[in-house]
């Protein structure tokens, strides 16, 4: 992994240069993008983005956990958590990288 992180800014250069808004105009585009997104999560709705992911919300029970560092029994209280799951085109796609990557890999020489 490259240890890259896109962030907003990012995605605005790329609409940006794809789409030919003005700077200021891709930006806003892609908050609002984002907002729409939030909004539906937050109202408990699915967001399906063909052939890149869903999300969702899911109700989480009570439940008991552990204090790692005492081995104290905590309740844990239900609550809801947004779940992130990618598509299968999205993760051929991650998976054709990686073996593209892999096979360009140079073997190593074994000492003799």
């Amino acid at each position: 992994m490259t240890g890259k992180t896109v962030t907003r800014a990012d995605l605005a250069e790329s609409v940006f240069r794809k789409v030919g808004l003005s700077r200021t105009e891709s930006a806003e585009l892609v908050e609002t993008v984002i907002d729409e997104i939030c909004n539906a999560i937050v109202r408990g709705e699915m967001v399906k983005l063909s052939s890149f992911a869903t999300f969702q919300v899911r109700a989480k029970n009570e439940r008991i956990g552990r204090n790692p560092k005492t081995g104290e029994e905590v309740p844990i209280s239900p609550r809801k958590v947004m779940t992130f799951k990618a598509s299968n085109v999205l993760k051929q796609r991650i998976l054709r990288s990686h073996l593209a990557r892999k096979s360009k890999q140079k073997p190593a020489n074994p000492a003799h």
